[in-house]
């Protein structure tokens, strides 16, 4: 693979890794113990947080893919991209939109249970976060040769 397009694809994979961590692993649980802060108000802030989030996932992955294409990548980085994809597809596709409509009735008023769809969100965001890994470590490897 060719330098540039690995040290791009690197770089912008690990900034990916860090918004993910930031604001998945720190930000999502820490808003709901902040004072005053209901379910409501921090489901309020979440949609908006992810959808900013995942908008930005986008333009990462999207960045990502064509170094990674670009850049004639061995095997093994077209498969950690391959994963981060699909987990950011099934996230975006599949589990978001469930998520958006329990959410509507929520903010809506309605009293529901806790929900564990976001518990599936949380392990394709964990699975995620390794995909992310193992691709960044592999596209630095691919710089040092």
């Amino acid at each position: 693979m060719n330098a540039a397009a690995s040290a791009t694809a690197s770089a912008v994979t690990f900034v990916w890794l860090g918004m993910v961590l930031a604001i998945s692993f720190l930000e999502a649980p820490l808003k709901f113990r902040a004072p005053g802060v209901t379910v409501r108000i921090g489901l309020g802030i979440g949609r908006l947080v992810f959808r900013a989030l995942n908008l930005a996932e986008c333009v990462l992955a999207t960045v990502v893919v064509v170094a990674v294409a670009a850049g004639d990548a061995p095997g093994r980085a077209i498969g950690w991209t391959v994963a981060a994809m699909v987990l950011l597809v099934g996230q975006l596709a599949v589990i978001r939109p469930r998520l958006n409509r329990r959410s509507d009735r929520v903010l809506a008023g309605e009293d529901l249970p806790r929900s564990r769809g976001h518990l599936f969100y949380v392990v394709f965001e964990a699975a995620k976060v390794v995909a992310l890994l193992g691709l960044g470590v592999t596209l630095l490897t691919l710089l040092r040769r």
